[in-house]
């Protein structure tokens, strides 16, 4: 069966069964939920050492 048909003869409003278990999905979310907070950690020092350089900046003499 070619990948481009595969599914199409089911109804589009068909429910299609829960293939992950619900432990997996936690552990996934929790993941995820690092992975976001790694990022947001990274943004934020990013952001404060962009400051920092722009406060050095602007205090240099002309």
């Amino acid at each position: 069966m070619s990948i481009l048909t595969h599914d199409f003869d089911r109804p589009f409003g068909a429910v299609r069964p829960v293939r992950i278990s619900e432990a997996r999905r936690a552990q996934l979310k929790r993941i995820a939920l690092h992975a976001f907070a790694l990022l947001s950690m990274g943004s934020v020092l990013t952001a404060l050492i962009a400051l920092r350089t722009a406060i050095y900046v602007w205090r240099l003499p002309a």
